[in-house]
């Protein structure tokens, strides 16, 4: 959530960024912010010169009785029963323009960075790298959705038979492979100094709220409506929560923790070849990386963990490339995204396996996530996150471009994980 101070201060700024992310009507939505900030303060300024004047009231009263003069104190005294009713109902103004006011910034996005393109959608993010060699595959190459049904790892029409379309059953070798993959994204995470933690996969609306999913993301998410809480549609949600809240020392910055979560999300509206098989589900297993840093080293960090999540991609043996996200294809919180794509031979395209972003101080505004510095003063922290990494477009790629006429070759990298090198 944007600063109403950082609003004010940088107008220009602000509503060149929202006018990069092609936000409508950012000037009249500015304005109104200002002007909901103003009769907050007006509200409460005159809220509180009828408080001052309430208790000069009551220090009067006190006076005229002791000196015994009842009758001029009860005159007074009904000055006070118009008081209260004034400041009763500047009290429920200034409450009323809070409320408005934060409902207000809830939909605006956060601001990009610099150094972010501008563009309206996918086709006008920016390349930034691409690394390793798309392999040449035998003519009978198959996509994973038939790879998977041929040596029989992950079952679709199980898991339609359980739950509906998009939660597949793995089964094997397909199981082993998940398990494999999360321990080795896990323990790799681990040695980079990032400490692991276990969340919960339900999350009250406070969570929801803090990290930037609701309101914008309400519809993408699954709903247990009889207690209201929503399920994850990534770990980043409980693990950034962790810190709402919490006033940290400079000298515990930055902190950094990983963790393993299934992920959900309805993807509704979501359909076509391009969804096919594993490319998009509504149930997908995801290590998450997060950091909460000194708002001087963010984008360090950033380019750290963009690095880390390559190096995953290289031990794989995946060819890649790294993109810099446009304005207009950003993650409503983020101030500066990349994205790692790998590239599938059997489908001849790029997946997305990865977003890593910066937010700066939009999730720490709303979730008061603050650190206390030399001088004991506080100032909200940078948040950052990343994934590290989803699996299924990650399995398709090792399945599609390892496939050769007697099996699927699996990763060196994981054969101490899994137990076999090939399917």
């Amino acid at each position: 959530m944007l600063l109403v101070n950082q609003i004010r201060e940088n107008f220009d700024a602000v509503l060149a960024g929202l006018q990069k992310r092609n936000f409508p009507d950012a000037t009249a939505v500015l304005e109104q912010v200002i002007a909901l900030d103003d009769q907050r303060k007006s509200s409460q300024t005159q809220r509180d010169q009828l408080q001052a004047e309430s208790n000069s009231i009551s220090k009067q009263i006190g006076v005229l009785m002791k000196n015994g003069k009842r009758e001029e104190a009860e005159k007074v005294k009904s000055r006070t029963a118009e008081l209260k009713t004034e400041i009763k109902a500047l009290e429920d103004s200034t409450t009323q323009a809070e409320e408005d006011l934060k409902a207000l910034l809830y939909t605006i996005p956060n601001i990009p960075h610099v150094s972010v393109p501008a563009g309206k959608s996918a086709d006008d993010n920016e390349v930034v790298l691409e690394n390793g060699v798309i392999p040449t595959l035998h003519e009978d190459k198959l996509p994973h959705w038939e790879l998977i049904k041929k040596y029989d790892i992950i079952d679709f029409d199980l898991g339609v038979k359980i739950t509906g379309a998009g939660f597949p059953v793995y089964k094997g070798k397909g199981a082993r492979l998940q398990r494999a993959l999360i321990n080795f994204f896990l323990d790799e995470a681990l040695k980079a100094g990032f400490v692991e933690v276990q969340p919960p996969i339900l999350v009250n609306e406070d969570s929801g709220y803090g990290t930037g999913q609701l309101p914008d993301k309400e519809g993408q998410m699954y709903h247990a409506t009889a207690d209201n809480l929503y399920l994850i549609p990534t770990a980043e949600v409980p693990i950034t929560n962790l810190y709402r809240d919490v006033i940290l020392s400079e000298e515990e910055l930055p902190v950094k923790n990983v963790g393993y979560t299934p992920c959900f999300r309805r993807e509704a509206g979501s359909w076509g070849a391009h969804v096919r098989g594993l490319n998009r589900l509504h149930q997908f297993d995801k290590v998450e990386i997060v950091q909460i840093t000194h708002p001087d080293k963010s984008y360090e960090a950033l380019e750290e963990m963009s690095s880390y999540v390559q190096g995953l991609l290289q031990k794989l043996e995946l060819p890649y490339r790294v993109l810099r996200l446009c304005g207009g294809d950003m993650g409503f919180t983020s101030a500066l995204t990349y994205d790692m794509e790998v590239y599938s031979a059997a489908q001849e395209r790029w997946l997305e396996v990865s977003s890593v972003s910066n937010f700066e101080t939009y999730q720490s505004n709303r979730l008061k996530l603050r650190f206390r510095g030399e001088d004991r003063k506080t100032q909200l922290a940078h948040s950052l996150n990343g994934s590290a990494l989803a699996l299924p477009r990650i399995v398709a790629a090792i399945l599609e471009n390892n496939q050769d006429a007697d099996g699927i070759r699996m990763p060196e990298v994981l054969h101490s994980y899994l137990g076999f090198d090939r399917i």
